[in-house]
């Protein structure tokens, strides 16, 4: 049960890692307990109007859709102008605190990069890997080799690990800077950030696929590997390496 009455238009305000909560009467801030169980939610997210009158102004990033958390919700993510908040909570305090709405525990789990690491691996001749989806974001699409990163993995070693998962293919990655491109695909407010490196190699190497994630592996052109890149990132990845070659 969710409780109390939870406004339509909320405003995440966050600040360096600070986030402002307030009670069912719009007074604030309040603390979040980390694990703290109650039985129904007493803390949430300011509206526009209580903002007003604590004298905050903001500036509104993007609205999110929270609406199959509770109906009808808006949720705008902003930041405030003013100095770093020290006596706001820390976001990640209130994850576990039941005294916090779902509607502000989620917009903060939403707010939180999703991170992905990739690779462009080309033969002697250049041409670029890439495998046909069997499970995921794009099945049934070419994408390059990579994916998830593993709790405390760099990604560097993320991408090594998934072209060994994936193709069977040990890779030494070329070069140390890879293309870092980060975006929000859906009203959700999901926002990936992707790393993307590349690893030449000096022939052909022999590709062993996971059938359970990769249905086919192609080697193609880089202009034809782009043409046929469903994911953003890939496509920045592979346009920028078409530019440099």
């Amino acid at each position: 049960m969710l409780g109390m009455d939870h406004p339509q238009h909320v405003v995440h305000l966050e600040h360096d890692g600070k986030v402002l909560l307030v009670d069912d009467s719009g007074e604030g801030p309040h603390e979040a307990v980390k694990g703290r169980v109650i039985e129904s939610p007493t803390l949430r997210f300011p509206t526009p109007v209580e903002l007003s009158a604590m004298g905050i102004e903001w500036t509104s990033k993007r609205t999110v859709s929270l609406t199959d958390v509770h109906p009808d919700v808006r949720v705008d993510f902003g930041y405030p102008a003013i100095a770093w908040p020290s006596h706001w909570p820390w976001k990640d305090d209130l994850i576990s605190d039941n005294a916090v709405h779902p509607v502000a525990r989620e917009s903060v789990y939403r707010t939180i990069h999703r991170v992905v690491s990739k690779v462009i691996v080309t033969d002697a001749d250049g041409m670029v890997l890439m495998g046909r989806v069997a499970r995921g974001h794009f099945v049934g699409m070419w994408t390059l080799p990579g994916g998830y990163l593993d709790h405390d993995e760099h990604p560097a070693a993320g991408c090594v690990r998934e072209a060994m998962e994936e193709f069977g293919l040990s890779i030494h990655l070329t070069d140390t800077a890879p293309v870092v491109t980060q975006r929000v695909f859906d009203e959700r407010g999901l926002s990936f950030l992707s790393f993307t490196y590349t690893a030449r190699s000096a022939t052909r190497p022999e590709v062993t696929i996971e059938p359970s994630e990769i249905a086919e592996a192609g080697w193609f052109t880089p202009g034809e590997a782009l043409r046929r890149a469903v994911s953003h990132f890939d496509a920045t990845a592979l346009r920028t390496h078409v530019e440099r070659s």
